[in-house]
């Protein structure tokens, strides 16, 4: 079986309701590995050659994080600045991501039927995050569809359970395939 890398990244994990039950969904897993960048750099200092090292060693990279402004976190932005550097993850020869999966795992605090055209975001979540599908493009990694779990803030335990799950066996099968 393959291994994967959660590579997460929230700066308020403590108020995530969504985030930390899809992560103990999964923390048992012994092929799993949850990478906590704001537990890890909270002064933003990054280890590049630690995280390529790290990146290197699975075949499965789930970046998770919650849309902040359309966007992704500070610190996960800065890492992808930095860890997925020329020579690294790019380049002449010099793929070292190439082949592996690449699984984007978001977090939405509003409702889903609010990212849709003619509705408060104007169109699908994932069209905010076009920059994953260039990003697995030329690092050579095989995009994975994402995974997006909406209203966690707000919704029943009962389908945040429901979604837990569903997220469980979406990672667990994708590393089946991997």
């Amino acid at each position: 079986m393959s291994k994967a890398l959660i590579v997460y990244a929230h700066p308020a994990h403590q108020r995530s309701r969504a985030n930390q039950a899809l992560l103990n969904s999964v923390k048992d897993l012994t092929d799993v590995t949850i990478h906590d960048l704001y537990e890890v750099y909270p002064n933003f200092f990054i280890d590049v050659p630690a995280e390529q090292a790290l990146l290197e060693q699975y075949d499965l990279i789930v970046i998770q994080h919650p849309v902040y402004w359309y966007n992704m976190p500070a610190l996960l932005r800065e890492w992808q600045d930095l860890v997925l550097e020329y020579g690294f993850a790019y380049g002449k020869g010099t793929r070292k991501l190439a082949g592996k999966g690449l699984w984007v795992v978001l977090t939405a605090g509003a409702p889903e039927n609010t990212y849709a055209e003619g509705a408060v975001n104007e169109r699908p979540l994932s069209e905010y995050f076009l920059q994953y599908d260039r990003m697995a493009n030329v690092c050579g990694m095989q995009k994975l569809e994402s995974y997006e779990l909406y209203y966690g803030r707000h919704t029943s335990d009962a389908d945040l359970n429901k979604r837990c799950a569903d997220y469980r066996a979406n990672l667990l099968r994708l590393l089946k395939e991997i």
